[in-house]
């Protein structure tokens, strides 16, 4: 792994962050006690969530790699588990550039040990938040070659940002630094699939001091804005697939697609 020296924040253990929820609901273990409150009052639902979140972006970034996509940016990457993104896109194109972006401090310490790539690739870690997309880009940029191709992912990471903090409106700020041929992978939890279950989630997350902006699925096709979605569309996690076979079918609140900038 390249990476240029990152101050050590230190790591609010008094507050739930949704990195590490997001950790214990796929059963690891760099989670502390006010994580695990949060998660142990979700519904199950929450743990297929993030499994079925998971999955597709295994798919997904595989997929992208056998299209001959080389070069990753990855935000709200969260705890390292394995296989990383950069494991599976290099298990297709050893040479396949990564550059990670969290703005956990744990996420920090363990992309140091965890995020090692091959010798024909690269992966670096930016400690960075989404809200400053010029701030990552230009970090990026030493990594990755923006005249080429680039994958955006943003990985279960939008439903944490607000209409009043402009997320519509960051998404197409970095969408707009990548060229044409790039695409973008975009999964967000639904608020109008399973109300009732979110109606409790979001409760559960608010009271961890974590707010959420769950959407509808228009609102959710609103950051694919003037880009091409590529087959199947804009679907739920488990009924995203391509070049592969179809998953277990299996219902699913999360929202996901893949879209190719024109």
């Amino acid at each position: 792994m390249t990476t240029d020296p990152q101050p050590s924040l230190p790591i609010d253990t008094s507050k739930a962050h949704p990195a590490r929820v997001y950790d214990w609901l796929l059963g690891g273990k760099d989670n502390y006690p006010v994580d695990e409150a949060v998660g142990e009052k979700l519904p199950p639902e929450a743990r297929d969530a993030a499994r079925q979140n998971r999955q597709f972006m295994h798919r997904a970034a595989a997929w992208l790699a056998e299209q001959g996509i080389d070069q990753f940016l990855d935000i709200g990457t969260g705890i390292p588990t394995e296989p990383n993104l950069h494991q599976i896109v290099q298990n297709v194109v050893p040479s396949a550039k990564v550059v990670y972006t969290d703005n956990d401090p744990i996420v920090l310490r363990h992309a140091e040990a965890l995020l090692i790539s091959r010798p024909e690739g690269a992966t670096d870690y930016i400690q960075a938040d989404v809200r400053d997309p010029e701030a990552i880009v230009r970090h990026a940029r030493h990594v990755l070659d923006f005249d080429r191709p680039v994958a955006l992912s943003l990985i279960a990471l939008m439903h944490f940002i607000s209409d009043e903090q402009g997320a519509h409106g960051i998404v197409r700020d970095l969408v707009d630094t990548l060229p044409s041929g790039s695409y973008l992978i975009l999964s967000h939890a639904a608020s109008d699939l399973y109300p009732d279950l979110v109606e409790q989630v979001v409760a559960e997350y608010a009271r961890g001091g974590i707010k959420l902006a769950f959407r509808t699925r228009p609102e959710v096709e609103r950051f694919f804005d003037g880009l091409d979605l590529v087959r199947p569309g804009l679907v739920t996690a488990t009924e995203w697939f391509a070049g592969s076979p179809a998953p277990e079918p299996e219902g699913s609140g999360i929202y996901s697609g893949v879209a190719r900038i024109r």
